[in-house]
Parts: structure tokens; sequence; C-alpha cells
């Protein structure tokens, strides 16, 4: 079993109703050499970007993140009706000098004056931005939750995939291992073959024969390569055994992973050791293309 490891991308969805205020975050990520997050959220509540954006730096490390926020506040919506009692005495005095300059019908009644624009105040109560805020920041807690489970379930896909394939680099190294005194066997009888046909009946140098084998052999030798490479998969081990925010560390591993592939690739002399190369080569650019989903 690995130790927890996350992918980079994922989704996450959280709903509550605070404060009569119906509040929805949604969260989508997709791969990103560091975290750039970007928050849609409706114009009048842009004052909670800030703590929001702030809520995401503690939990995700890297990825472009996007985080969509609904609000339904129909139910918070108070309003406050009032008198403008300056403008309503205007009126009034306004009629009641109609009503005696022209002797009219006194007919003034509340319904009358209530017709007339301004005579009301009607003003919508403030809102309580912190208390806003955080009750955004705690739908997306539940947004982030359910996200990072699915970059969990999806990190340990990518953690068992990695292991297999390195398992796969680790039956494929053995073989070139194994392939090398078979390698020089072979040169060295295809060497006195050549010189038997050269010289004919004169006694074959043993020590030419011993000094050409030894210079083929440093040319062609893997060891080193295939040591440092064996090493770069008990350090991957390690990486995934202990989890935790690693995809920088693995994809400079997998650098040197490709150098020590690489090497070996140039220096093989043989049909077989070369198509088994380029079978390690297909492994580690598998791993390389998960890794860079890895945070």
């Amino acid at each position: 079993m690995f130790a927890l490891i996350r992918s980079m991308t994922g989704y996450g969805r959280g709903e509550s109703s605070l404060h009569d205020r119906t509040i929805t975050v949604e969260l989508r990520s997709v791969n990103n050499r560091y975290l750039d997050s970007s928050v849609k959220i409706p114009r009048a509540y842009v004052f909670a970007e800030e703590a929001i954006k702030a809520r995401l730096q503690k939990q995700i490390s890297r990825g472009k993140v996007d985080v969509f926020v609904s609000l339904d506040t129909s139910a918070a919506e108070k309003v406050e009706v009032t008198l403008n009692k300056p403008v309503a005495d205007g009126y009034y005095k306004a009629l009641v000098t109609l009503r005696d300059t022209y002797s009219l019908r006194d007919d003034l009644s509340v319904s009358l004056l209530s017709r007339f624009p301004d005579i009301f105040l009607v003003e919508k109560e403030q809102a309580d931005l912190e208390e806003v805020a955080e009750d955004i920041c705690q739908v997306l807690d539940l947004a982030i939750g359910e996200f990072n489970a699915m970059r969990d379930r999806e990190g340990r896909k990518l953690a068992e995939d990695i292991a297999s394939r390195a398992q796969a680099i680790r039956r494929l190294l053995s073989i070139v291992e194994a392939k090398g005194p078979e390698a020089m066997a072979e040169y060295r009888g295809r060497l006195e073959r050549r010189m038997a046909e050269v010289l004919e009946n004169t006694q074959i140098d043993e020590n030419r024969i011993l000094t050409e084998a030894a210079i083929f052999a440093d040319k062609v030798a893997v060891d080193e390569e295939t040591v440092r490479l064996r090493s770069h998969l008990d350090q991957l081990d390690e990486i995934l055994s202990e989890g935790g925010i690693v995809g920088r560390k693995l994809d400079f591993l997998i650098q040197e992973f490709n150098r020590e592939v690489n090497t070996i690739g140039s220096k093989c002399s043989d049909v077989e050791t070369t198509r088994i190369v380029v079978e390690m080569k297909g492994e580690v650019e598998k791993i390389r293309e998960q890794v860079q989903n890895i945070e």
C-alpha cells in the first residue's frame, strides 16, 4: 500500500445554506507547474476572493484551479421602509396651499400622499462582509474535501501504475545485465575468427586478443549505468512509500532515468539489447507522463 499521493486533476462541489444564503462552490483543476487559482464570483461578493485564494493555498500546492461561486441571497435580503418626512411635509404643505387658494374640496388622505414619488425611503440592510466571506469559505471547505478525495483516488492509481512500470524496468535491466558477459564472449569469438582468417596458420597472439577484448569491454560496459539506474529505482520506491507533495521530486528523478537509459542504449552493440533498451525507454516515458499528473 502506498502513502498518500495526490493527482493534480480533480473536481469537487459543496453546497450549504448559511444565514439564509444558499451558497454553492465548485472546484476544477488541471496540471500546472505551480498553483494558479482563479475565482469566478458575483461582482457583489468579489471582496471574498482573497479569502478564498488564501484557503486554497493551505490545501493545494500545485495545479491550475478554477473556483466557481454562486449565491442565492433572496431569503437573506431584509428591506427597511421609512417615511421621508421632509419630502412628505413639502407635498402636504403644497396640497394644503392648493386647497386653500382655490377653495377645493378637502380630500387629503394617506393614499393620496403615498402616490407621490420619494415619499418613502427603501433601504436594504447591509450584509456583514466578514460573515459572508466566512460562510463562502465554509462551503469552499466542503468542496475541497470532495476535491481532495477525488485527487487521492487518482493519486493511488498513478502510484500503482508507476510502481508497475518501475518493476518492468527492473526486469528489463536484469536482462541487459545478464547479456553483458554474453556480448563479451561473442565479441571475443568474432575477433579470434577474424584474426585466424587473416593470419591463417600463424599462431594467434593471446595477449592481443585480451587487449582488444579489454578495449571493447571498456566501450560497451554498462555496469555504472545499471547500478545508478537501480539506485534511481530504489529512490522511486522510497518516494512512493513516503508520499506527500512529490511531483517535482519525481519529475527530476525521471530525468535521471532517461539519462542512464540513453547511455545504456548508446553503448549496446547487439540488436536484442537495443530492443530491450527501446522497451525501457517506453516504460520511462510512460512514467514521466504519469508524474506530470502528480501534485
